[in-house]
């Protein structure tokens, strides 16, 4: 258990260091970076060629889904022994 005293000083501490480097932050130009220049465009056409590649799979390549069997099944007859 903490003393209040050590507590309280601590705290105090990491409030000023929080407080020192968001200042420290605050005052640096900030040049872009790649991130800042292409970020956008690159998660745009990523996104993009992982659309048209699922349309394509699920439309062109042939694959039966059988998402409901419905209507395909049929009970078979009891085999009495």
């Amino acid at each position: 258990m903490m003393f209040p005293l050590a507590r309280n000083a601590l705290s105090s501490l990491k409030i000023q260091s929080i407080l020192q480097s968001m200042a420290r932050h605050s005052h640096v130009k900030h040049s872009p970076d790649f991130h800042d220049k292409y970020g956008n465009a690159v998660l745009a056409s990523g996104t993009a060629f992982c659309v048209a590649t699922w349309v394509f799979t699920a439309t062109q390549i042939g694959i039966e889904w059988n998402l409901s069997p419905v209507g395909r099944v049929t009970p078979k007859e009891w085999k009495h022994q």
